[in-house]
């Protein structure tokens, strides 16, 4: 019970941070809602849940075929460590989200796909952090696997809605000592998240 816990619990940090982490998907969901209003800015912040399926479906095929090659796993672990660690960097030292409105008429739903699909992140993310976290998972229990993903999309967007929310109500809010410290808190906890995929890859290649 506790390694699932662990699980849902990864997936809530791991959605939570990269929900409010500045970044092209997060500063499309705020200049929809100052551009339009608070519905178009949700309908941005929904994206990742239409483009990310066959993006977690590919990654999980492929990374299930090389579960037998420890020096793969070690290698994505590490670099997995090293992406989160830039995540994480990029935390610690944010400061607010800077915004580039243009007056023009809502497209949001649409402007967001394009923008999550065409963006590295989800494919980096899910290729070297979220599939092996899902096959260690699955060798737990499904609801391992399954609390994960629902941690960290709920969080995800659950996150980025809240953000439109507040931002409606007070433009301010994004350059708000709450708003950066709490990203760079995230920041931290990532860091913990590197070392700790750090330390695995290690592992897969026998040193630790």
């Amino acid at each position: 019970m506790l390694e699932e816990f662990t699980f849902l619990l990864s997936g809530i940090i791991f959605g939570l941070t990269l929900g409010v982490s500045p970044g092209p998907l997060l500063t499309l969901v705020i200049s929809e809602t100052l551009k339009h209003n608070r519905k178009e800015g949700i309908k941005v912040a929904i994206a990742p849940i239409i483009t990310d399926l066959p993006i977690v479906l590919i990654t999980l095929l492929i990374l299930s075929k090389m579960s037998n090659f420890d020096p793969i796993l070690g290698s994505i672990s590490i670099l997995g460590a090293i992406f989160i660690g830039y995540l994480a960097y990029e935390n610690i030292f944010a400061k607010s989200v800077e915004l580039n409105i243009q007056d023009v008429k809502p497209q949001s739903l649409k402007r967001g796909i394009i923008a999550n699909f065409l963006s590295p992140h989800p494919y980096i993310f899910w290729f070297i952090i979220g599939a092996p976290t899902v096959l260690k998972a699955l060798g737990i229990s499904l609801f391992s696997a399954v609390s994960f993903i629902l941690g960290f999309y709920v969080f995800l967007v659950g996150s980025k809605i809240f953000i439109a929310t507040v931002v409606e109500k007070s433009r301010s809010f994004l350059k708000s000592n709450i708003y950066v410290y709490a990203i760079k808190f995230l920041g931290i906890l990532l860091l913990i998240f590197s070392l700790m995929f750090l330390m695995e890859g290690l592992r897969f290649f026998g040193v630790i």
